[in-house]
Formats: C-alpha cells, sequence, structure tokens
C-alpha cells in the first residue's frame, strides 16, 4: 500500500478488562490478577488488530486509564479538583491538580511499547500525552515552595523521557496527543493560551533531532468521549495555522465528521508546511454507522485534491475509547472501522495509480 495509514490509539477495552480495573480500584484484586487481565488485553487487542490487515498497529491503550493521565497514576501530591472539561453532551471529566512537587510520571510510554511488539508482527506506533495537557495540573495559584518554572523544566525532562524511551525502542511512531489545541480556543478566543501551549511543546521537541522528529507526530481533534466532543464548534481555521508551527513530521487530523471537509482541506493546504507528512481521519469513531471502504476511499480522493499524495495519509478521527471507562463503542465496530479504512486505503492509493 502506497498510501500509508495509522491508527490514532485507544480501542474499547474487553468487559473482563473493565470489571479488573473496576476490582482493582476497590480493592478486590491485586495489581498482579489486574497485570494477567491487562496482558490478555493487549495480546488480542493486537491479533484483532492485525486481522484487519492494518499495517501498523498499537496495544489500544488496553491497561491505561486514559490517554491524558496515565503518567500520573499514584503519583503522591494530586488532588481531584483540576481543571474540568464540558462536553456538548454535558457530561465532564475533570483533571487532578497538582499540589505539591517533584513531579515524576509514575510510568513511560516505552513500558507500553515494549509489551506490545512481544505480540506484533507488524510495526507498533505509541501514543503519549502532550507536554501542555500535563501542564494543566498546575494551579493557577501556584504552589509553595514549587514554581511553576521548576514544574515546567520537571515535566519537560518527563515528556521528553517519555519520547525519547519510545523511539530507541523501536516506535514505528511517537503521536503526541495534542486535543487540547481545539478546546484551548474555547477557553481563550484571543489565542494566547494555544500559542502558550504551542511554545511549550516546541520547548520540548526542539530537544530532538531532525531525524527524530520526522517519527513523531501530533494528533488533533475535537475530543471523543462517550459519543460526545468538547470542542468542535471551534473552527479549524483558528487552529490549523498555529498547529502546524509545531516542530513534528506528521500530523494526524480529525476530518471525517467535519461538517465542510472542502473547506478544512483547503486550509491544511495553505498552512501546512514542506515536508509534513498529512494523517486525515477517514473514519468517525463516535458514530455507530460503519463506513463503507467506498466511502472511505471517496474521502481519500477528495483529500488528494489538495494534499499531494506522497504526503497524504490516513487514520482515525479519534482513539475509539481514550478513557477506560468509555463503552459507548463497541470493540466489535472499532475493528469493523478499522478494517473499512484499510480497505478504502489500498482502492485511493489503487484509483490514484501509487
Amino acid at each position: 500500500m502506497s498510501i500509508p495509514t495509522e491508527p490514532i490509539g485507544s480501542i474499547p477495552r474487553p468487559a473482563a478488562l473493565l470489571e479488573g480495573m473496576r476490582a482493582l480500584a476497590d480493592g478486590r484484586i491485586s495489581p498482579q490478577d489486574f497485570d494477567v487481565l491487562g496482558r490478555a488485553a493487549v495480546r488480542d487487542t493486537i491479533a484483532d488488530m492485525e486481522a484487519t490487515g492494518s499495517p501498523v498497529v498499537t496495544d489500544g491503550e488496553q491497561t491505561k486509564p486514559s490517554f491524558a493521565t496515565y503518567p500520573i497514576a499514584g503519583l503522591p501530591h494530586l488532588a481531584p479538583d483540576g481543571v474540568t472539561i464540558t462536553f456538548a453532551d454535558g457530561h465532564v471529566r475533570q483533571l487532578p491538580r497538582l499540589s505539591g512537587g517533584p513531579f515524576r510520571y509514575t510510568i513511560h510510554a516505552d513500558q507500553y511499547l515494549m509489551l506490545a511488539k512481544k505480540h506484533a508482527h507488524v510495526p507498533v506506533k505509541q501514543a503519549v500525552i502532550s507536554a501542555s495537557a500535563l501542564s494543566l495540573l498546575y494551579p493557577q495559584g501556584g504552589i509553595a515552595g514549587y514554581s511553576r518554572e521548576t514544574f515546567l523544566e520537571d515535566l519537560l525532562r518527563e515528556h521528553e523521557a517519555d519520547i525519547r524511551g519510545c523511539l530507541q525502542n523501536g516506535a514505528h511512531k511517537v503521536q503526541i496527543d495534542f486535543t487540547e489545541g481545539r478546546l484551548a480556543l474555547k477557553l481563550d478566543p484571543t489565542g494566547g493560551l494555544l500559542r502558550s501551549l504551542i511554545d511549550l511543546n516546541n520547548r520540548a521537541l526542539s530537544r530532538f533531532s531532525h531525524d527524530e522528529r520526522s517519527k513523531i507526530g501530533v494528533h488533533t481533534c475535537p475530543g471523543g468521549d462517550r459519543d460526545s466532543t468538547h470542542s468542535a464548534e471551534v473552527d479549524y481555521a483558528e487552529l490549523l495555522p498555529s498547529l502546524f508551527d509545531l516542530e513534528v513530521g506528521n500530523f494526524y487530523i480529525q476530518l471525517a465528521s467535519e461538517s465542510d471537509r472542502p473547506r478544512v482541506l483547503k486550509i491544511i493546504r495553505e498552512q501546512a508546511k514542506s515536508g509534513q507528512m498529512i494523517f486525515v481521519g477517514v473514519t468517525d469513531p463516535i458514530s455507530p454507522r460503519v463506513e463503507t471502504a467506498e466511502e472511505v476511499r471517496d474521502r481519500i480522493l477528495e483529500a488528494a485534491e489538495f494534499i499531494p499524495p506522497s504526503r497524504l495519509g490516513t487514520t482515525d478521527d479519534c482513539g475509539f475509547a481514550p478513557f477506560g471507562d468509555d463503552t459507548s463503542t463497541s470493540r466489535e465496530t472499532a475493528f469493523a472501522k478499522i478494517r473499512a479504512r484499510v480497505a478504502g486505503t489500498a482502492l485511493a492509493a489503487k484509483a490514484l495509480r501509487i
């Protein structure tokens, strides 16, 4: 296949793993027992993803509590009353608040990667949370004895280690989840918050070589949780010019669920920089309807009118279950959509004769 296609990350967890998560939280099973359940879920998820024909797989984020908070599970000095994120259907997700330092990751993403590689027969991609998302843990009022700049230095060091460990352990790509980008414009329409988040992420990315950044990407979407979004009303025209300032080689852009895809594609054509690979979303994880391969093909051909095929890839709009307790999409639907993406990408490549 001459058009690359990659998943975003998360796959809905099987029922046994979801029950295991609840049992672990309640103290009814040990961490060792949960580890057995998690390893089985990773093994089965990779096997099912490979069965779709996907040339690149992930571990499905099976054992992450969420795509955002995996590095801080069990971290001391956390309070529950952090930044709240409200979704269009009214449900809320809330980040914890850092109440003391120093800031350290409790787990790095290469541990997920190395387990996945034991089971995979194709390249494995690894998703990591952005430094900018974790920067929201630090309270606006500050922390006595632990300045914001000291926190940011600790955060950048940990984030660099998160990415570097994955690169060193053979990740096909390392994808930085930056779903807060569009949300930042909802919270601050002046763009000041967005610019500060972009600048912070580039501080981290400056620690990597050009060749390393060619294997790093950024994912953007308006959030996707329980079949709802947190910032879909924010105009992509406000986000994309700043997004393409990020010093990475790959961009994974939610597109299938946009109401006016040609308009967004025109903005991408105007704003993307030379050499940046653009992976457009061709399946919508929060829609229960499974796209056909032909629909996927047509979306790719549409995108190829704006993006040179040599710089075009395909992906899903978002992960299928970024939070561990999200059961709004079944595993069967997720894999069916991935199968349609893979087949549709092959049809588009054939139509484009590349």
